[in-house]
C-alpha cells in the first residue's frame, strides 16, 4: 500500500488538469462545429492523461540522473526517485510500460476515429504521435534532454497547445479548419505559464545545476514580465476568436470570468518567489482547464 502511494505521487496528478485541457478544448470546437464522437473523446482523454502520466515519469528519472534534484536548493515537492521511494529500475520499467500503453491507446484513437482509412493520414497521424511520446519522454531524459537547453516553454506551448487542441478537432471531425487555431495557440499559452511558473520557482535550483531555462536566462523580474505578456496574450486570442466565431448572445463571453482568477493568480507571482510560488503551479493549470471547459460550454449555448 505504501508502495502504491509513492507511484501515485510520481504521477504527479495536479499536472493531468493541463492534459484534460487540450482535449475539452478540441472536442468543445468541434461540436461547435456540429461533429463529435464520445468513443473519440473517451480514448483521447485516456491517452492524453497517459502521454502526461509518461512525461512525469521521465522527468522524475531525468532530472535525478542529471543530478537536477539533489543541489539542495530544489524548492518543488519531493522527487520519487531522487527520494529513494522509488528506484532508478523500477521506474525505467514504469516507462517502458507506459510507453506501451501510450501506443495502445494512440492507435486505437486513430483507428476509431478516422471515418475514410488512407495511408497518407494515418501515417501523418502515426507520426505524430511519436514525436508526442517522444517528447514525453526526452524532455529531461538523454544526453540532448530539450528541457535542460531553454526549449521546454516552445515544446510546452506546441504539444499542450496546438497539437492538442488541433488534433483532437481533427479527430473528431476528420477534417482541416481555421476554427481551432486561436484558441489552440490561447492553450499553448496557458501551457507555457505553468512550466513559467515551475521553472520561476525553480530559478536558483536550474542555474546551480546548469539546467538552461527562459526563466533562468530573463531572471526572476524578467520571468514575471513574460508571464505578465502571457497573461494578456491568451486573453486576446480567446476573446478573437469568440468575436470571430461566437460573437451572439452576450453570454457566450461568460468564461471571460475564469480571467479574474488567472488576474489574481498574477498579482500574487508578482510578490512570491522561490518555494511561494509553487501554489501557483496548480492554480495556473487549474485556470487552464476551467478556461477550455467553460469555453467549451459558453461557445456551443
Amino acid at each position: 500500500m505504501s508502495k502504491l502511494k509513492h507511484w501515485i505521487s510520481a504521477f504527479r496528478f495536479r499536472t493531468l488538469f493541463l492534459a484534460v485541457a487540450g482535449v475539452t478544448l478540441g472536442s468543445g470546437l468541434a461540436i461547435h462545429v456540429g461533429l463529435f464522437s464520445k468513443t473519440t473523446l473517451l480514448l483521447a482523454l485516456l491517452l492524453s492523461i497517459s502521454i502526461q502520466i509518461l512525461s512525469n515519469l521521465s522527468n522524475d528519472l531525468g532530472d535525478y540522473i542529471k543530478g537536477t534534484d539533489i543541489t539542495g536548493k530544489r524548492q518543488g515537492p519531493e522527487r520519487a526517485v531522487q527520494s529513494g521511494k522509488i528506484t532508478p529500475k523500477q521506474m525505467k520499467t514504469a516507462i517502458i510500460l507506459n510507453t506501451i500503453i501510450v501506443v495502445i491507446i494512440g492507435l486505437l484513437l486513430i483507428f476509431t476515429s478516422i471515418k475514410s482509412i488512407d495511408a497518407v493520414t494515418i501515417i501523418v497521424l502515426v507520426v505524430v504521435g511519436l514525436i508526442c511520446v517522444l517528447a514525453a519522454l526526452f524532455y529531461t531524459l538523454g544526453r540532448y534532454a530539450y528541457g535542460y537547453i531553454g526549449w521546454g516553454d516552445f515544446f510546452a506551448f506546441l504539444f499542450f497547445g496546438p497539437i492538442a487542441v488541433i488534433g483532437t478537432y481533427f479527430l473528431h471531425t476528420n477534417s482541416i479548419s481555421l476554427q481551432p487555431i486561436l484558441p489552440s495557440i490561447g492553450l499553448g499559452i496557458i501551457s507555457t505559464m505553468i512550466l513559467n511558473v515551475n521553472n520561476m520557482r525553480d530559478i536558483k535550483n536550474d542555474i546551480s545545476s546548469g539546467k538552461i531555462t527562459v526563466a533562468s536566462k530573463m531572471g526572476l523580474h524578467g520571468a514575471k514580465v513574460y508571464h505578465t505578456v502571457m497573461t494578456v496574450a491568451m486573453f486576446l486570442v480567446f476573446i478573437t476568436y469568440s468575436f470571430l466565431f461566437a460573437a451572439h448572445p452576450w453570454y457566450r463571453y461568460l468564461y471571460a470570468l475564469v480571467y479574474i482568477m488567472q488576474s489574481k493568480t498574477l498579482i500574487n507571482i508578482w510578490k512570491k518567489s522561490d518555494r511561494e510560488l509553487d501554489p501557483y503551479l496548480k492554480e495556473t493549470a487549474i485556470a487552464g482547464f476551467l478556461l477550455s471547459l467553460i469555453f467549451s460550454i459558453c461557445i456551443n449555448i
